[in-house]
């Protein structure tokens, strides 16, 4: 049977001003945007040990996961060094919804883009600290 194999791409309308929405996530998340006012996040960029997976998972109606965001999706976005970014974040002004966490596959924060859509970011654990080895 013929399969999903990863994600493709992560596409989203603005509300307003999506060259503007682009642009902020330049700034702030570090994303490299293309002349065609896109991006191409490769997985053979990263260094991450798991080679870059990435999960999938769809929420209940009722979920509050999203909240504060009215918005259907939220994106998880990896990182390199999360610590680090949300310093820079919180200098710019950014809105952090929760500040670091760290669970058994990673540490996790939640921010709001210019829109109010809640991103998620992630900076996965190498391999030996998310197994407890």
């Amino acid at each position: 049977m013929a399969k999903i194999t990863g994600i493709g791409g992560v596409f989203f309308k603005s509300k307003g001003d999506h060259k503007a929405l682009a642009a902020w996530y330049a700034k702030h998340l570090g994303l490299e945007l293309a002349p065609w006012g896109g991006a191409a996040l490769k997985w053979s960029d990263s260094a991450a040990p798991d080679g870059g997976a990435t999960a999938w998972h769809v929420a209940a109606a009722d979920s509050q996961w999203f909240s504060p965001s009215d918005a259907s999706f939220m994106i998880n976005y990896r990182v390199d060094d999360l610590a680090a970014l949300l310093t820079q974040l919180e200098k710019d002004g950014v809105t952090i919804v929760k500040p670091l966490e760290s669970h058994e596959n990673g540490h996790f924060a939640w921010i709001l883009d210019l829109e109010g859509n809640k991103v998620e970011l992630w900076q996965p654990l190498p391999f030996e600290e998310s197994k407890g080895e």
